[in-house]
Formats: C-alpha cells, structure tokens, sequence
C-alpha cells in the first residue's frame, strides 16, 4: 500500500503544473488548495518508503513547503502561491546535490556505487563533475522557474509542466551517453 501511495504521489507531483492550470480553470483556487495539501500530505507520508536518507528528507521538506503554499493560497485565495513549487524543488535538489560535493562521496557517485561497488578513481571524478552539472542545471532551472512565476500561467504551465522536464530528460540523456562511452574507453 505504501509503494503504491509513493507511486502516486510521485506521479500526481511530476504533473503537479498541469493540475494546477487544469484546476484552476476547473474549480478554482479553494479546491486546488486542498487537493494539493492532500498530495503533499502524501509525499510527506510517502517519505519512509525513500531509502537513501537525503531524498527522504527532499521529500519531507518539498513536502511541507507545498503545504505551506497551499495553504497560503487558500488563505489569501490567490493562485501565485502555488506557482513557486517548482522553485522550491530546484533550490532543494541545488541544496542536496551541491552539499554532497563537500562530502566524501557526491550524491551521484553514491547513486553509481549502487551498480557498481568498486569505483575506480576515474569514474569518482566523473561523477563529482556530474554532480556539479547537475548542480548548474538546478540553478538555471530554478532560475527560469522564478522568471516563469512572473508570466501567465499558461507560460509557467509550459515551462514548468514540459520544457523543463525535457531539459531535465536531455541531459539524463547526454550523460548516459557520455559514461557509456567513458566507460568503453576506459575498458
């Protein structure tokens, strides 16, 4: 029951843009408030599930900020509170991926070493520059997420509910690609 809860709140979040512009043309400010505090309330829930105890606290934490700006929408009944969540999540996703590179292993070696136990020193410093890739990516991504909120909402809905997931989708890609090849070479 847990997984599927993890399951659906993950699902209902990565669309989170597109409830939000359908629900607010649908039923307004009220009712979209309180759908979201129930998905994030099940984020929050869902959070056990997570093994790695970072995104457990990313789930906590983007979890509680998309409370607070649910219920601040409801409060003031304006939508423009529920436009910084995207925001949120990339300022928390810059947070736990730049504050791995001061530890000893970065988020994304730790997420390697789950393949592949024993990483080479070669393959350290290519996921400590990975991680700082993806720490650039969170910070102009974020950056246009902010800019977006200032835009109607059928822009914020497009960037945030589509070409952001397509940026995000594209470099996922081009690093697969790259450590395929890095590691062929280094066979």
């Amino acid at each position: 029951m847990m997984r599927l809860l993890t399951a659906v709140s993950a699902l209902a979040l990565l669309a989170y843009p597109l409830a939000v512009y359908y629900g607010l043309s649908r039923w307004g400010v009220g009712v979209v408030a309180g759908l979201l505090a129930v998905l994030f309330l099940l984020r929050i829930i869902a959070a056990k599930q997570t093994q790695l105890r970072e995104l457990k606290y990313i789930a906590w934490l983007s979890g509680g900020a998309g409370l607070i700006l649910a219920l601040l929408g409801s409060v003031f009944r304006e939508h423009g509170w529920f436009l910084y969540y995207p925001v949120i999540v990339n300022v928390l996703m810059l947070g736990l991926f730049g504050a791995s590179l001061w530890q000893k292993q970065s988020l994304i070696e730790r997420l390697a070493r789950l393949q592949e136990p024993d990483l080479p020193p070669r393959g350290v410093r290519y996921t400590r520059n990975v991680t700082k890739i993806w720490c650039l990516f969170f910070i102009i991504n974020g950056a246009i997420a902010l800019t977006t909120c200032f835009l109607p909402l059928q822009m914020w809905t497009l960037y945030n509910g589509l070409i952001s997931y397509v940026f995000a989708g594209s470099l996922f890609a081009i690093e697969w690609i790259i450590r395929q090849f890095v590691q062929r070479k280094s066979q």
